[in-house]
């Protein structure tokens, strides 16, 4: 055990900071261009090209690695830009790039980039068959989703020999990294792409959703602490952790000089002497006595607790946004943009899937009308999972009726989600697909069967290129990101390789998190004791009075959704051109579904559009698509 061990891995957002770091004795530090990397709020921060070059120099001539971020989603009109920057860096060669796009690998491959690729931690990655995939394609390291435990990272690095990145200390997103949209797709500025307004960093009231009643009042819900390791360097080392990683690219240089100067002396004095260490208490002080929010080890040891959220706000350095009302289906602003753009090219009927969480509920939606119905993955209580006699039961039934039906995996998998999965493939049901939610899925599931494979929306589908990259991987259908505002939705459909399906209705999630709101928030909840008290559904109310329904899955996730469901029926006609139009019905009643399931049909056939008892009892909204742009990070 020795300095070359591990790495102490600093963020640099101008030029002072890189220097800072570096002297105080980082190994490596992490930094991003003016475009394509998930700081792009201030223009101020960040390296133009020529200062790209020159920090490379700067740093390879004191033995130091540079890391460039390239870790947000690229629109289809960033692609060409992207690749005038690939072909740069490629010229002045850092030591990685860190990616979230599936396009930035693709075009890695195809322009012959020679730079070594880590998988960012907006890839969401959680299991050893995500990882085995992504070795295969040239990623060396992978910064692991936050919600991993240090025993989970140590088991995933001892199977797969990865490099793991680990955040040891800063700022930390609530929900799992890539898997919230609040941003993008309440302000058009998506936390994917750069450009987070925060708001886990709102004040919610936790309340009971069917009265209404308050259970836990105003405060801070969402507002994670800071992460913390300092006092837990060994365990980082001993779970084979290879770079521990300070966030903070927009902080001030003395801010890095002082994390890198505390961390750098604590690490040697671990490796100098591991059996005769502790911490330095002085060194500790400094750093609690010049904290910003107070600390948190997260999920490093387990479910986090109230104590580590920020409750009371009163350490928040700064609140980005508040909450605001958003835009219903009829809205102004929402019906001048679908009254201006011209629609999808069509290229024949899209067929109608529709994803349903009961059996009555399959029955209902093939009864109306559905093409194709999705089953399975995630049920949120009181609902059960599907069990194996459902599953061949709803077959049966689709089968019967003439129309497809497809498994859906979890958005999420941990490894033992996925030994649950195959499971059921263990059994003889004939299913028409699978709709695979990760890359960990993806790669399972070939393993397992010939059945076609469809990608989720939780894959983030942003670009025709990435769409590329799944249909190599042997996906015949990708669904395209939520965050798209329509203009951007029809450039995908129009260029994908890949036939695109769009969700057009639905209760859709905001945030999926691995935080247990019930003990957090619910008043005399005990799992022993009270467990059916997750039987009732709960939702957080922000200032704006919109109410965001809470549920949570057989595996203990949580999933946060927006106050307005998704409605694009006076629109549809301009989504005709897409392979396939979805309802996210797993919130719904089977009559709710029959009912919604009809006028789509009807909508799509040409029919009448008429919802039926004209309220359906819903909240309707138009998502994204007030905005004419997700705003670009260039």
């Amino acid at each position: 055990m020795n300095k070359n061990s591990v790495e102490l891995l600093a963020p640099a957002g101008q030029w002072e900071s890189l220097v800072a770091a570096i002297e105080a004795g980082a190994d490596a530090i992490y930094l991003g261009g003016k475009a394509f990397n998930m700081r792009v709020h201030r223009s101020d921060f960040n390296f133009d090209d020529a200062q790209l070059k020159s920090a490379i120099e700067f740093a390879h001539a004191r033995g130091v690695k540079i890391y460039v971020t390239l870790n947000n989603l690229i629109s289809a009109e960033e692609i060409a830009p992207l690749e005038k920057y690939l072909a740069y860096l490629n010229e002045i060669q850092p030591d990685s790039i860190l990616v979230q796009d599936l396009a930035v690998i693709n075009l890695v491959r195809k322009l012959g980039i020679k730079i070594p690729m880590h998988a960012s931690v907006m890839m969401n990655t959680h299991n050893f068959h995500a990882v085995e995939l992504l070795k295969k394609f040239g990623i060396t390291r992978v910064v692991v989703g936050r919600e991993l435990t240090l025993t989970e990272v140590s088991l995933l690095k001892e199977r797969t020999g990865i490099e793991v990145e680990y955040f040891m200390h800063g700022d930390m997103c609530f929900a799992e990294s890539g898997q919230c949209i609040h941003s993008g797709v309440v302000f058009g500025q998506s936390g994917n792409r750069g450009r987070c307004m925060k708001p886990c960093r709102w004040i919610y009231k936790f309340i009971d959703e069917a009265t209404g009643e308050t259970l836990n009042d105003w405060s801070y819900k969402l507002a994670l602490n800071d992460m913390c390791m300092f006092r837990n360097i060994p365990d980082l080392i001993q779970a084979g952790v290879t770079s521990f990683k300070i966030e903070g690219r927009m902080r001030p240089p003395e801010f890095v000089r002082r994390l890198v100067t505390t961390y750098r002396r604590e690490i040697d004095s671990y490796l100098a002497d591991p059996t005769g260490y502790a911490v330095d208490e002085e060194r500790w002080q400094t750093l609690y006595k010049n904290r910003v929010r107070d600390f948190t080890t997260t999920f490093a040891f387990g479910q986090p607790t109230v104590k580590d959220i920020g409750l009371t706000g009163e350490r928040e350095p700064k609140i980005f946004s508040r909450a605001v009302v958003e835009p219903a289906f009829d809205d102004d602003a929402v019906k001048e943009i679908f009254a201006t753009e011209r629609a999808i090219k069509p290229v024949g009927k899209p067929k109608l899937s529709v994803r349903v969480s009961s059996l009555e509920s399959a029955k209902a939606a093939l009864q109306s009308g559905a093409d194709v119905i999705y089953v399975g993955g995630e049920a949120f209580k009181p609902l059960k999972p599907w069990t194996i006699a459902e599953l061949k039961k709803a077959v049966e039934l689709a089968h019967e009726a003439g129309k497809k039906i497809i498994l859906a995996t979890p958005r999420t998998s941990k490894d033992k989600d996925l030994a649950e999965l195959t499971e059921i493939f263990s059994q003889t049901i004939n299913f028409d697909g699978v709709l695979v939610g990760n890359l960990g899925a993806l790669n399972l599931v070939k393993t397992l069967t010939d059945a076609p494979i469809y990608t989720d929306v939780s894959f983030s589908v942003f670009n025709p290129v990435a769409a590329d990259f799944l249909k190599q991987l042997g996906a015949v259908q990708a669904t395209a990101s939520l965050e798209l505002s329509f203009a951007q939705v029809r450039s995908v459909v129009e260029n994908s390789p890949l036939p695109i399906e769009i969700i057009i209705h639905g209760a859709t999630e905001s945030m999926i998190c691995d935080h247990d709101f019930a003990k957090l928030y619910l008043p005399d909840y005990d799992e022993f004791a009270t467990p059916d008290k997750l039987n009732r559904h709960y939702a957080l109310q922000d200032e704006a009075g919109e109410i965001h329904s809470l549920r949570v899955d057989q595996f203990k996730r949580w999933h946060i959704h927006f106050g307005k469901d998704l409605c694009l029926l006076p629109y549809v006609e301009k989504f005709l051109g897409a392979s396939s139009l979805r309802i996210e019905a797993q919130n719904y009643s089977p009559e709710l579904t029959a009912q919604i399931v009809k006028t789509y049909r009807n909508a799509i056939d040409g029919e009448s559009r008429e919802m039926g008892n004209g309220k359906w009892e819903k909240q309707w909204g138009a998502g994204v698509y007030r905005f004419k742009q997700s705003k670009n990070s260039i």
